[in-house]
């Protein structure tokens, strides 16, 4: 996998424009362009979809009469999560998804005995409608903010900060990400160039979901508590 100097260098070539030496520490406005447009197509990869790459299991571990949890206090790479993927470890309950404000309303002023626990995601923290009991192992699935890792060390990042960064999707892909913005931004013409990277990210998105996650749940348990995060009484199973 090249890095991203390698990558900028690989499409200014493509697209007959001076290549760029270095993108930090560097006064050129050329280097300043090409860092920008890098920067926004792995971002804008980023938020296109629930990647296999960016698919990451996190853990949070409740506290007695605690309600509110800081995303960034057991999960500083959290960029999403993905619902219906929350559950208890090691028993046979499961947490559903993240409730609505309507829901968190309903749920706050007027008594529901159909599920006893939820939570919503607000200002970056987990908060809980009614303290969870304490030492709860919770996990969860959620789309990581990382862009890239150090290619020496293999450290994650969150955002660009060296020329050996190794962006964290397909090289294709960031190579077209980056060549449609480019030519976008010098005013040349850049249909073509972004309608393969759509059809390339679908077609690559596609794949990496083909296969359906599996839920362990009845019918009747989800009639019953369709929204929010529910932690229901321990089973014999």
């Amino acid at each position: 996998m090249k890095n991203i100097l390698q990558i900028c260098q690989d499409v200014a070539a493509a697209v007959c424009l001076q290549e760029p030496s270095t993108l930090f520490n560097n006064p050129s406005q050329n280097e300043k362009i090409f860092l920008s447009v890098a920067n926004d197509a792995l971002n804008g990869l980023l938020r296109y979809g629930d990647w296999q790459e960016l698919t990451k299991d996190g853990i949070l571990y409740t506290v007695e009469g605690k309600k509110d949890y800081p995303i960034a206090s057991f999960c500083p790479d959290f960029f999403q999560l993905l619902n219906n993927t929350v559950y208890i470890r090691d028993s046979a309950e499961k947490v559903i998804g993240s409730i609505t404000p309507e829901q968190w309303q309903k749920d706050k002023y007027f008594q529901n005995n159909d599920c006893e626990v939820k939570f919503k995601i607000q200002n970056s923290m987990f908060r809980f409608l009614t303290p969870p009991p304490g030492n709860i192992k919770i996990v969860f699935q959620y789309r990581s903010s990382v862009i890239a890792y150090d290619s020496k060390v293999f450290s994650e990042k969150t955002e660009l900060s060296s020329d050996t960064d190794i962006p964290i999707f397909d090289e294709y892909l960031v190579k077209l990400a980056i060549r449609w913005r480019l030519q976008a931004r010098n005013g040349q013409n850049y249909e073509e160039e972004y309608a393969e990277y759509e059809s390339e990210c679908r077609k690559r998105l596609g794949a990496s979901l083909a296969v359906k996650d599996i839920c362990l749940a009845n019918d009747l348990y989800f009639d019953k508590c369709a929204t929010g995060v529910i932690i229901h009484g321990k089973t014999d199973n």
